[in-house]
């Protein structure tokens, strides 16, 4: 009995020891698993440190990425915005010289227009004068006739005038030789009787030729009278009205005056032909005759064909 009590004392102590040791063991367990988690605690801690570190070292580098990317894209920005510049600038000189380009061929096929018109205006007046000639050659092989006949009978006529004045004037003579005193002597004149359009001693120009070079020279100087002292925007106003060249004979009295404008070809707008009427009636009294042709013409008639463009050209 008694060693039965030991027994279970000894079981009772086994047990007792073994708790103890059960509970330093748990105890060693709970110190060991809170080494272990404070370790990993640690761990968490640095990795997450370390995570924070290499996420703001990160940030900082794409940062830096980010300000190198905008800096690229000003760079860039900038390159191409001068590429644009410079691709407008050249676009620019290219239209600039396109258009002075154009403008050159313009003002070419201008003045190739200009002169096409000037040419075919003077094959034109060349032709009107041309059939005005033919048809003129006709009308003056009639006038001509008709012209020998009038001026037999204006000879005629004159000679019987010339007898008439001849004969008042010696009776004139006559009469003041009676009436002059002895003593006193007065040089006789001769006094000039106005002519009319029948007794006019003519001479004709209708080209620019003629065997008297006096009354060439006569006529260009006119003509050229004209030319030089009309008033540049009568020209223009005229010029500006659609008309054909007109052919004028303008007949001048040997003082200088004019007896009559005629037109052998109108310009077929009235207004125009009006003009030259009042251009060689404002123009006058023209050069008197001089003395070569006074002594043998008393009017003169001048034919000529009329261009109006920038001036007036008689021919």
């Amino acid at each position: 009995h008694q060693a039965d009590k030991l027994e279970a004392a000894r079981v009772e102590a086994a047990k007792v020891e073994a708790a103890k040791l059960e509970a330093a063991r748990q105890d060693a367990v709970r110190v060991e698993f809170a080494r272990l988690e404070t370790q990993r605690q640690e761990a968490v801690r640095q990795e997450s440190t370390r995570l924070t570190a290499a996420q703001v070292e990160t940030q900082r580098q794409a940062d830096k990425l980010e300000v190198a990317r905008v800096e690229v894209a000003k760079l860039e920005a900038a390159k191409l915005a001068a590429t644009q510049a410079e691709t407008i600038r050249l676009a620019a000189a290219q239209l600039e010289a396109q258009r002075s380009e154009i403008a050159r061929q313009g003002a070419a096929r201008e003045a190739a227009r200009l002169d096409t018109e000037r040419q075919e205006g003077v094959r034109q007046s060349a032709a009107r004068i041309e059939a005005t000639r033919i048809d003129t050659a006709q009308i003056e092989a009639a006038r001509a006739l008709a012209e020998k006949e009038e001026d037999a009978k204006r000879e005629a006529r004159r000679a019987a005038m010339g007898r008439t004045l001849n004969e008042e004037a010696a009776q004139r003579e006559a009469t003041e030789a009676a009436a002059r005193s002895p003593s006193t002597s007065t040089p006789t004149s001769t006094s000039t009787l106005p002519y009319s359009l029948s007794t006019a001693r003519r001479a004709r120009l209708w080209g620019r030729t003629d065997p008297n070079a006096e009354l060439v020279l006569y006529a260009d100087a006119w003509a050229r009278k004209i030319e030089s002292n009309t008033q540049l925007d009568t020209v223009r106003d005229v010029a500006k009205r659609p008309h054909r060249d007109p052919m004028v004979t303008v007949a001048i009295r040997r003082d200088g005056s004019v007896e009559s404008v005629t037109f052998v070809l109108s310009s077929g707008v009235a207004e125009v032909d009006e003009a030259i009427r009042q251009i060689v009636q404002s123009h006058q009294p023209y050069r008197a005759f001089p003395p070569g042709l006074a002594r043998d013409v008393d009017v003169i008639e001048v034919r000529r064909t009329w261009h109006f463009d920038i001036g007036i050209r008689l021919y």
